[in-house]
């Protein structure tokens, strides 16, 4: 029996970054299925992982997690022999895996966040989208995937040569975004197209993204 718990929705961003880093080190896991529609990650016994009522929630053994990056930063520390290397024992290497964490959660996601909000999870509910929030958003991350771009000129990958931590953060977000029409944000630069087209063809990636359940089924 996996002594490592997930507790989480496929659909969720943050639960996806973190299943994308269990299934990149090859690492057994359970999955629990938390129903946020019905509320569930507001109510107990959820509420006792992660009080702040969002998902996921994490356990290894007597450890409890929640924060997505902190799972996965966790993950690859404490299994570093297994799978995937995403991180480096280079102090250097690491400092720039480092740099560009603080980039996509600082930077890229809180833009993107808001586009996947406005263009994705907004229809899904039947609410309206707010084009001027949109165009906003759009700016901001436009000027962000410009250095994105004279980045990934240099570099097949945001870090280096090598698939890391650091690009493995952004596959929720673009998953969704390239679903909406700005994906053109990223369509638009080859380099970023060839960056983006190499991290979600990865194994690891499709069988997060084989959790979800068809909608189209229910």
């Amino acid at each position: 029996m996996a002594t490592i718990k997930l507790h989480g929705n496929p659909f969720s961003t943050a639960t996806m970054r973190a299943t994308a880093s269990l299934y990149e080190k090859q690492l057994e896991f359970e999955f629990v299925m938390i129903d946020m529609k019905n509320g569930e990650h507001k109510k107990e016994p959820f509420l006792l992982l992660n009080p702040f009522g969002q998902v996921p929630a994490f356990e290894d053994g007597d450890l409890k997690l929640f924060e997505s990056r902190a799972i996965s930063q966790y993950i690859v520390h404490e299994y570093a022999d297994k799978g995937t290397q995403l991180i480096s024992s280079d102090s250097k290497k690491m400092a720039t895996i480092r740099m560009w964490m603080e980039i996509e959660s600082q930077r890229y996601d809180q833009v993107a966040s808001k586009l996947v909000w406005e263009l994705a999870v907004k229809p899904m509910y039947g609410l309206p989208t707010d084009p001027a929030a949109v165009e906003q958003a759009e700016g901001m991350l436009s000027t962000t995937l410009d250095f994105y771009e004279k980045t990934l000129s240099n570099s097949k990958y945001l870090a280096g040569e090598c698939f890391t931590l650091a690009d493995l953060h952004h596959l929720p977000t673009i998953h969704y975004l390239m679903n909406t029409p700005s994906k053109k944000l990223f369509e638009s630069r080859p380099h970023v197209t060839a960056w983006v087209a190499d991290i979600t063809a990865r194994p690891a990636w499709s069988k997060v993204l084989a959790m979800q359940p068809n909608l189209s089924d229910k």
